[in-house]
């Protein structure tokens, strides 16, 4: 499992339709959050968008993932830009 950094960017209306489609995108991410698999989410106080982090198999999930989240599907995200991430600090625990 690798961990990626999603960044949602939001879009000229992306706050009125924050608040329309927030359900939808809480329940997309919460089987992930149920599996352990979201590490950070949340939106910048700054209003540019979100950043989620999360653990994927692969960066074509990750993207995947991110395509399909209602914030991009309904275009809240004008863009979302998924990167690998390599956690330093705090240091990770290690799996076995």
């Amino acid at each position: 499992m690798m961990k990626f950094v999603i960044l949602g960017f939001d879009g000229p209306d992306g706050q009125a339709k924050r608040k329309i489609h927030r359900p939808a995108h809480l329940a997309n991410l919460e089987p992930l959050n149920r599996q352990g698999k979201v590490l950070l989410a949340g939106p910048f106080t700054d209003q540019a968008g979100s950043l989620i982090i999360i653990e994927a198999p692969s960066l074509a999930d990750a993207q995947k993932f991110a395509a399909e989240d209602p914030y991009t599907v309904h275009g809240v995200f004008e863009r979302t830009e998924v990167h690998p991430f390599q956690q330093v600090f705090p240091e990770p625990p290690v799996s076995g």
